[in-house]
């Protein structure tokens, strides 16, 4: 029976595979991988299409890091196993992080959801809708994003022991994907008119030590940027304990690697590093952030810190606040600590109220908010290469290279008085800046 055969129902339209992806960037890059399977496998597949049909196969690609994440992939799941319930679409399947974790409790309590699946069942979930994996597709994809950017997986899974988090328990151990295999998927990408790669892994910075037994990310950004096609290569997710230096060696060499380095740190106590198991201290970690950017004086640092983590004192927090108050990072983002089952620091007492974590979040963003009009301040007047995404109401909007899709600063063309092609780069002179927003216009 032919594919497209066992995929059909009786109904006026042919089936189709709509895949729900929740969750962070490199769910994103999953879903893309599955779409481009699919596609490979002549099924008609749509991402997060507004018109369901009444055989749609919907697949949501869940997110299960923590609460407010998890909560909203049981809420898809329930919506879409609704629409099923009253004969809207044909069936639902649940993949990813969260079904990876919690299959059996969820199963129990949405029963008429048609498969389940973890993080690592491709070829399974291709079977359930009548599709087989095809090998000669590695590194084919379906963007989701504007073609001109796409997230860029290096590894799978994690080998660091942070006592809050759950990744390893929903996507196993650090396996990094080989060099030659990663350059041909930008080769691809680059011939579909990509221009910019978003790196991404649970931890950069271990790239190549399973694989090829030392650390390889230098090795393959300088291969990456031999790539034609590619004018930006951003690094997202850089682990601080046991950086590797000579990454910053090759974004000097290399035009085409952004000057932008997202290194999550969490915290900066040692009381707190310590009980969260990062494997630094606040002394080194002071001393790395000035070390990068000694080597790289241009380079656009973010980071990630979690408020609340259990036994974090009004002292911790302030010697935080002051962290961030001197250390002036170019982007910064604040999250509450969740408690997670089966992590190292669940066996700990969630002893900050709810109400506290958020109120210390408030300040760290306030912080950082007044941070980000200073330095977007020192722009005005300066003219900046800039990556058009997209057009929005009368604004051309678009990035420097200090900035990454969806969670950093944007730049903003009237576009009553220039114009710019989306996926063109084009100059800008800053006119005026905001908080997180700088405003110009193309100079030629």
């Amino acid at each position: 029976m032919k594919v497209k055969e066992r995929l059909t129902k009786q109904s006026s339209e042919p089936a189709r595979v709509n895949v729900v992806t929740l969750g962070c960037s490199k769910n994103t890059y999953d879903s893309e991988i599955l779409m481009g399977q699919l596609k490979g496998n002549h099924i008609d597949v749509v991402h997060e299409a507004n018109n369901v049909r009444e055989n749609d196969i919907v697949v949501i690609n869940t997110c299960g890091f923590i609460d407010n994440a998890k909560q909203e992939s049981i809420d898809t799941i329930l919506q879409y196993s609704d629409l099923k319930e009253q004969g809207k679409i044909g069936k639902v399947i649940v993949t990813g992080c969260l079904s990876q974790r919690y299959t059996p409790e969820l199963s129990a309590e949405i029963q008429n959801v048609d498969a389940w699946f973890g993080t690592n069942d491709l070829q399974n979930l291709l079977h359930s809708v009548g599709a087989n994996y095809k090998y000669e597709l590695l590194g084919e994809r379906l963007l989701t994003t504007p073609s001109h950017f796409a997230y860029f997986k290096i590894a799978e899974g994690c080998n660091r022991p942070c006592s809050f988090c759950a990744i390893p328990l929903m996507r196993g151990k650090h396996l990094s994907f080989p060099i030659e295999e990663l350059v041909k998927s930008a080769k691809n990408l680059a011939k579909n008119g990509t221009k910019e790669l978003v790196l991404i892994a649970q931890d950069l910075t271990y790239y190549g030590l399973d694989l090829y037994n030392e650390r390889k990310l230098a090795d393959l950004l300088r291969n990456l940027s031999d790539v034609d096609g590619i004018e930006w290569i951003r690094l997202q997710y850089a682990y601080p304990s046991g950086f590797p230096m000579e990454i910053l060696d090759v974004m000097n060499e290399r035009s085409n690697i952004c000057n932008y380095l997202d290194m999550p740190l969490q915290h900066i106590t040692d009381n707190m590093l310590q009980s969260m198991r990062r494997g630094t201290t606040k002394q080194k970690t002071i001393d790395l952030v000035n070390q990068i950017r000694d080597k790289v004086p241009n380079i656009a640092m973010r980071t990630t810190l979690i408020c609340g983590y259990p036994g974090e004192t009004e002292k911790d927090f302030e010697e935080m606040k002051e962290w961030v108050e001197e250390t002036r990072f170019d982007r910064l983002g604040c999250f509450t600590y969740s408690h997670e089952e089966k992590t190292k620091a669940y066996d700990l007492e969630d002893n900050i109220p709810a109400e506290i974590k958020e109120q210390r979040v408030e300040e760290i963003m306030d912080i950082q908010q007044g941070i980000s009009y200073d330095l977007n301040q020192q722009k005005v007047g300066k003219t900046y290469k800039v990556l058009i995404d997209k057009k929005e109401g009368d604004y051309f909007i678009g990035r420097t290279e200090f900035d990454s899709p969806e969670v950093d600063n944007e730049v903003l063309l009237d576009a009553s008085k220039d114009y710019a092609t989306v996926g063109s780069f084009v100059n800008v002179k800053i006119e005026r800046a905001e908080d997180f927003d700088l405003y110009g216009s193309i100079v030629k």
